[in-house]
């Protein structure tokens, strides 16, 4: 065995939004950063790209909200070709008893002290004219924005460029805070933070984290047609299903004048190929709230593969199991917005730091008392402790 090599102070495995926003994290403290990257590409360079409030559980609320402050903070020095956009999003009530829903959910966002309001019919049409007659209205949230996430994280690595190095390679395995390389080198730093979302669970088996596809549809260029970004208020039960397939209306209004078309969510497919059916219902869907879709050129659909948890939360802080070894992983569908909090929460644990949210809810023993075997690395054997939602 090759002898390891010391490679700063911590080591990120993952260059993908989470990845880059933990090295930004820690080289803004003073330390070294070594990042790997396989160029392997992820759901950084799959998803929307949304920034978005979400609070179905005060532990998932707090993180945003300290996302969605860190990410305003970021935008001050965001080159355009990071596509940041202010745009807010309505989530729509599609009958009185969703309006009944946005009311409660506006009453507690306003208890959080995060601004927002409710349009009835009227106000709504007035400031989504091409949305369907008859919805009953929606819930406003100004605060939420875009980002075109395959341009910030090279960015945010460029920002502190001085205290990060990005290597291109691919990680065979990883023990403690030792990395072993696929081409045999071994590496070594004070702590390893492990980043690099689905592709996790290659040199982690035991984490609790399951691939979801998802399918994406982006349009050709139209002006000025869409203001928000627009959500169904079923969104979130749909993205909270823990098997088979569903789809929601989500359309994000791009900076070029695109629309960019979700979502889908599937637990029963590995296959990377774009689903006809499951693209079919998701369009439906859409077109269901955005008649206009339909008379408009799609050129070009993908999918990709969120890692998600059991219950929804990522998973933020030190491997039980392993000494030097540090989690940042199972974002799902929201990566993009809860990167900076993840950052800032992992970064505060791992030196000590008061933390900017309560860690419990994001630590990995909430899922398992994980011990590494006799047999070897990435062979831990794991206790459940709490059932997914």
């Amino acid at each position: 065995m090759r002898p390891a090599q010391a490679c700063g102070d911590v080591i990120v495995i993952g260059a993908g939004i989470v990845g880059a926003a933990c090295a930004f994290e820690l080289a803004g403290n003073g330390l070294d950063v070594c990042v790997l990257d396989s160029r392997a590409g992820g759901a950084t360079h799959a998803g929307m790209g949304h920034l978005v409030m979400m609070d179905d559980t005060a532990a998932e609320r707090d993180l945003c909200a300290c996302s969605l402050r860190l990410w305003r903070k970021l935008a001050r020095d965001m080159p355009a070709s990071c596509a940041y956009r202010q745009c807010g999003t309505l989530w729509l009530a599609s009958n009185a008893a969703e309006m009944d829903l946005a009311r409660q959910r506006h009453d507690a966002l306003r208890t959080q002290g995060i601004p927002s309001a409710t349009l009835d019919a009227g106000e709504l049409a007035r400031q989504e004219p091409m949305l369907r007659p008859g919805l009953a209205g929606a819930l406003k949230v100004a605060g939420d924005a875009i980002v075109y996430a395959p341009a910030v994280a090279p960015w945010l690595l460029a920002q502190r460029a001085s205290r990060i190095n990005l290597l291109h390679a691919t990680v065979s395995a990883v023990e403690a805070n030792h990395v072993t390389l696929e081409d045999g080198r071994r590496l070594t730093a004070t702590a390893v933070v492990v980043a690099n979302g689905i592709q996790a669970t290659q040199l982690l088996p035991a984490l609790p984290i399951r691939a979801r596809k998802g399918h994406l549809v982006i349009t050709d260029r139209y002006p000025a047609c869409v203001n928000h970004q627009l959500v169904e208020l079923g969104y979130a039960a749909s993205a909270h299903h823990s098997d088979g397939t569903s789809v929601a209306f989500n359309v994000q209004p791009r900076p070029t004048g695109q629309l960019l078309i979700g979502s889908s969510r599937q637990f029963d497919s590995l296959d990377a190929a774009v689903d006809s059916q499951v693209m079919a219902r998701m369009l439906q869907r859409a077109a269901a709230y955005l008649p206009a879709l339909a008379d408009m050129n799609a050129i070009r659909c993908w999918t990709g593969f969120r890692a998600a948890t059991p219950d929804g939360l990522p998973i933020v802080g030190a491997h039980p199991g392993q000494p030097g070894l540090w989690l940042a992983v199972g974002h799902e569908g929201l990566g993009v917005t809860t990167a900076p909090g993840s950052a800032r929460l992992l970064a505060s644990l791992l030196l000590g730091h008061r933390a900017p949210i309560d860690p419990a809810p994001f630590s990995f023993s909430r899922f398992a008392a994980a011990t590494k075997t006799a047999s070897g690395p990435g062979r831990e054997t794991m206790h459940e402790t709490q059932p997914g939602r």
